[in-house]
């Protein structure tokens, strides 16, 4: 029986034993196939949550940094002899803004978790497309040369 033909379909006719096991095998592969998706979904999800806990623990530091980058810059900004402060009131006066700005920035990383900086970059970025995309080539070139210098 298991070597005649079937005549509607020209072909051996296949034990129903045959047709199981087939079907079981495809059973387990696409089981494992889930479970290795799954497995390797979470693999990466809690890559991705250790990467945003480990700069999210850098936040202090750097706004710590920033904070001392903006008082040396204030410091610079009023150490300027009395004698020379009239010609270089507009260069103490830019030094001090600048000072402020990295201050704010300071604050800015200091008060925000990374998922609130991305919501911003994001709100940014659909607000001003073609700056964003202006900026991402500039900064891309950049790291380019960088890269290419460092070889």
């Amino acid at each position: 029986m298991i070597n005649e033909l079937n005549q509607d379909q020209n072909r051996p006719a296949t034990p129903p034993d045959v047709l199981g096991t087939m079907s079981a095998a495809a059973t387990k592969m696409k089981d494992q196939v889930t479970q290795t998706t799954a497995s390797a979904k979470e693999t990466i999800s809690e890559a991705g949550r250790k990467a945003v806990d480990k700069i999210n623990e850098q936040r202090g530091p750097a706004a710590s940094s920033l904070d001392s980058a903006a008082s040396s810059l204030h410091h610079t900004a009023n150490s300027v002899p009395e004698g020379v402060k009239s010609g270089v009131d507009s260069v103490a006066s830019a030094a001090h803004a600048t000072a402020d700005k990295i201050q704010a920035t300071a604050d800015y990383v200091r008060n925000n978790d990374l998922n609130a900086m991305m919501g911003d970059v994001e709100g940014l970025v659909k607000r001003y497309p073609g700056q964003s995309l202006l900026a991402a080539a500039a900064v891309g070139f950049l790291i380019g040369r960088v890269l290419r210098n460092s070889n």
